[in-house]
């Protein structure tokens, strides 16, 4: 699941791991990509202490059989993790999903942690790249599901994605224990303290608010890419 930042997709990452089936994984590429980055994340040398920085050995695993005998990997990923040196081969190996969010959102929730806004901190210009790649490597559409839908209607939305992607739906995905879980990067000290406390996925809240107008140029590119993908979400 392809997703940017100030995303659901850490609910939808506790959603999938509600399955008995199902084995989960946390940005598995965050460590390799501080590492190149040196970007001043929370908590960065904990992080590349704590997971693999090769990412080859990490597509390896990725591509390779699904850990504890599992018949579903659900691998949560940033769409910025895909730094230009990782080849993107492995990726015919995966069913690709999306997780889009209206870019309105997430720029207002990132211009309040970041001192300047690029276009690379979003994740879409990647998230689009990505896409394209996959719809021209298997000549089809890969599911893409909005956030918005999601809280509003995850038992029509989560249903349609799983037979997207070619997995039964599980009710158990509707719902969750509130806590932590061994799953958890180790960055969820930093970023986790919601989804902690939630039990499934709520419903909607328009934030009411405008977007610095020195997002404005941002927001409008923000915008056109994500039209482009928003076209081909699953409707509830």
């Amino acid at each position: 699941m392809w997703s940017g930042p100030r995303n659901i997709s850490t609910a939808m990452l506790r959603s999938w791991g509600s399955r008995a089936d199902a084995f989960v994984c946390d940005e598995p590429l965050y460590a390799h990509y501080l590492k190149v980055t040196r970007l001043p994340h929370p908590g960065i040398d904990e992080v590349i202490a704590a997971q693999e920085t090769d990412w080859q050995k990490v597509v390896d695993w990725l591509t390779g059989p699904v850990p504890e005998s599992r018949s579903v990997f659900y691998q949560k990923h940033m769409t910025h993790h895909m730094l230009p040196n990782i080849t993107r081969d492995w990726l015919d190996q995966v069913t690709n999903a999306f997780l889009i969010r209206d870019p309105r959102d997430m720029i207002i929730s990132l211009a309040k942690g970041l001192p300047k806004v690029r276009i690379e901190d979003t994740g879409l210009v990647q998230q689009l790249s990505i896409f394209d790649h996959v719809c021209q490597r298997n000549g089809s559409i890969p599911a893409v599901v909005d956030a918005r839908d999601v809280q509003n209607h995850p038992e029509i939305i989560l249903p349609k994605l799983c037979e997207a992607v070619g997995v039964a739906f599980d009710p158990s995905m509707l719902s969750w224990a509130a806590g932590t879980r061994s799953t958890d990067g180790v960055w969820a000290k930093y970023w986790y303290a919601n989804v902690e406390k939630s039990t499934k996925f709520e419903p909607y809240q328009s934030k009411n608010e405008p977007v610095p107008p020195e997002c404005q140029a941002i927001l409008d590119e923000c915008i056109t890419i994500y039209d482009q993908m928003a076209k081909h979400r699953i409707q509830p």
